[in-house]
């Protein structure tokens, strides 16, 4: 699956550390905050968008005084503690990028978080310096559904979009990264495991966790 492969570019919540069920918790508390019940089906909702439609959803539904943008900050705030005590990374993550870096091949982030929170995982699971690049889509024009911050990450890393590989948890940002021209391995996540199959459809690959793609190589 890595053969003629130059870079690797990465996802982070869901795909690199386990985060989703924090989103979770804030969608919940924040709405309780406001004496709003947060609807079951609030995940399925707002799983296709990027973070600030999701904020401008929440403000459209729950009729919220708040901008699109005051209800992302209050959000990333809530989650500051929660990413600096309690994201770890998910299963083989650590020995996987050591083999990608045995292997010369350059690093990247693609993320619709935002700065203070990516940094603060990532150093915090010690593995910010793995990165040669990081991406995040409030540099691009379009969400994760575009191969916008796919093509950025692939720029920056010096290396041509067909010699790229990308690691998703979501079907919107797998069909992103195909239309970039690069391949896709879908990596599973509870929070998004419902849409595996239509995952499957569109990604060149499929994994539970990264030993799966360690034991092909080794």
């Amino acid at each position: 699956m890595l053969k003629d492969i130059k870079g690797a570019i990465f996802d982070m919540d869901g795909t690199l550390i386990d985060s989703m069920w924090i989103w979770t918790k804030i969608n919940i508390d924040f709405l309780k905050k406001r004496n709003i019940k947060c609807p079951e089906n609030i995940k399925e909702k707002i799983q296709d968008l990027c973070f600030e439609d999701a904020a401008l959803y929440f403000k459209n539904t729950f009729n919220l005084k708040e901008s699109a943008k005051e209800i992302c900050d209050e959000w990333n705030n809530m989650a500051l503690d929660e990413y600096k005590h309690n994201v770890k990374l998910k299963p083989g993550t650590r020995k996987f990028l050591n083999l990608l870096k045995s292997m010369g091949i350059k690093i990247g982030l693609a993320t619709s978080n935002c700065e203070l929170l990516l940094t603060t995982a990532l150093k915090e699971n010690g593995i910010y310096d793995y990165f040669h690049c990081i991406t995040r889509t409030d540099e691009v024009a379009r969400g994760k559904n575009y191969p916008d911050v796919y093509l950025l990450a692939a720029n920056r890393l010096g290396i041509n979009p067909s010699e790229c590989i990308v690691f998703e948890d979501i079907f919107p940002a797998v069909v992103g990264a195909k239309a970039a021209g690069m391949k896709v391995i879908g990596i599973y996540d509870d929070f998004s495991s419902y849409q595996k199959d239509k995952i499957l459809t569109v990604a060149d690959k499929y994994i539970y966790d990264y030993s799966d793609l360690i034991d092909d190589v080794i």
